[in-house]
Formats: C-alpha cells, structure tokens, sequence
C-alpha cells in the first residue's frame, strides 16, 4: 500500500454547502492525530477484525516506514533531520522492531491468543485505510499541512486537499441522497435499499466484500446487523440536503442517515440559522 486519497463522491445541497467522501489511506500510527477532527464522519478497518496471519504477511511484505528520521529535541515536532548514515540505522532498528512484532505475534497465534490482542502488536507497521465525509475541511488542512504537523499525517493530508481541489460536485436534489459507493448500475434500485447498502459498504471501508466481490444481499445483511447492534457510525455518510446550511450534527447544511436511525425524522420545513465553520 502507499499514501492515497481519492474522492469516492463529491454532493452540492440546494442550500450550497458541498459535502464530500473520501477515502484515504495513511500510517496507522496517526490514526489518533486523524481522529481528533470531530467535524470528520469516519469509518476503517478495525484491526480487531483481520485475521493475523493477514496481518503479518502485510507487515513483512510491505510495512511502514516513517517518512523521515527527525533529529530528537524537545517539544513534538523535529526541526532537523537525521544525515544519511544516521538515517539508513534508524530505518534498519525500525525494520527490526518489525521483525520482533511479526515474530512475536506468530507466537501469541500459536499460543491461541484472540487476534483483537495479538494485531494490537503489529499496528505500528500497518497501513490503514478510512472513508471519512464531511462538509467542513479547513481547520483539518490547516493543522495537518502545516510544516509542524507529523510528517505522515502531513502527506495524506495534502493528497486529501488535491484530490478535492480536482474534484467537481454534482448537484443533489431536495429529497435526494448523498450515497457512498453505490455502483451506477445500482441506482435503479429502490432508495430505501441504496441507503442501506452505502451505509454497509462505509462500514466495510469498501464496495466489495471481504471476500472481493460485490453482493448486495451481504450488504443488507451488514446494514441489518449494524442498525441491530447499534453501531452508528457507518449511517452518518449518508445524508440528504436540509434546507438550511445551519449544523445538523457534524454536518452543515445536510441531515444524516443516521437522524433516520435514531428515530427523530427528517424535518419537512427548513429549521434553524446559518453557522459558522467548526472545527
């Protein structure tokens, strides 16, 4: 894997406020950094669910390496770099630990130990993959392409911020849906089934199942075992214009699935004042 960001879909309201969904991935251990952003609907790949021999073979075959080697100093950003000899050591102990994690939690495998212990081991050299929407982004850019922002976080972020630049939004209609990886040859499904499979497909992080292929029926079986279980998150990335471009939840100007899920029903006047960018 590498640094990627792409835009999955890119949704204008009637009342103007732009909502987008992205995917990006990036190094687990900035995940935290990532997170902090509470404008941000997320989803990813919980670690808890891979199996670890998946998880091992990643981690030899194609691990994480930092970007660059920050001379130690005090406070949290480096202001110079490691030289090359220096540099090239730094990264041969970092491939080390590497080896000790993936060795160690092939021990831990065979004593039996439950993978959602055993992978927490690995997470240092993982790549993670996240669609996360949201209709606010400028405090995230700010912070995160900032020079004294993490190297890491700083390179998907600024992929993040071209891939929306590039990007051109096409206009939703009142009533209408923003639907996340809903296929075209899927529209001609009813709406209340293409609702029920953006949100599962979110949750997986995909269109295709983890087993690659794309099954509507399995989808609906995840929607139906998310909305049971109560795990929420996956219904925010589907929204529908609201008829102002004040907050509804974390989202400006449009109303989340996830309203739909909890009960309260989607007003049918528009109700509230505009408001500012949060971050």
């Amino acid at each position: 894997m590498a640094y990627r960001a792409r835009v999955l879909l890119d949704s204008v309201a009637p009342n103007g406020v732009r909502l987008l969904t992205l995917e990006a991935t990036f190094p687990r251990f900035v995940l935290a950094e990532f997170n902090t952003h509470r404008v941000f609907s997320r989803n990813s790949a919980s670690s808890r669910a891979i199996p670890t021999a998946k998880l091992i073979a990643r981690v030899r075959e194609d691990p994480v390496v930092p970007l660059e080697w920050g001379r130690n100093r005090s406070g949290m950003s480096a202001d110079d770099v490691l030289d090359a000899r220096d540099a090239s050591d730094a990264e041969r102990v970092w491939l080390s630990a590497r080896d000790a994690a993936a060795d160690h939690a092939e021990r831990l495998l065979q004593l039996k130990v439950h993978k959602q212990e055993v992978n927490r081991v690995l997470e240092p050299f993982l790549w993670h993959t996240v669609i996360v929407s949201a209709t606010e982004w400028e405090n995230f850019f700010v912070l995160r392409t900032s020079p004294s922002a993490q190297p890491e976080i700083r390179a998907v972020a600024v992929l993040m911020r071209e891939a929306i630049a590039a990007s051109r939004p096409q206009p939703i209609a009142a009533g209408a849906w923003h639907l996340p990886l809903v296929q075209p040859d899927e529209r001609e499904l009813d709406l209340a089934t293409q609702k029920k499979i953006a949100a599962a497909r979110c949750a997986r992080v995909s269109y295709l199942t983890h087993d690659g292929v794309r099954e509507i029926a399995r989808d609906l079986e995840l929607h139906d075992r998310l909305r049971g279980e109560r795990h929420l998150s996956p219904f925010e990335h589907v929204a529908t214009p609201a008829g102002d471009a004040g907050f509804h939840a974390n989202f400006r100007g449009w109303y989340q699935m996830r309203r739909e899920v909890e009960g309260a029903p989607l007003p049918a006047e528009p109700a509230g004042e505009l408001a500012p960018a949060r971050s």
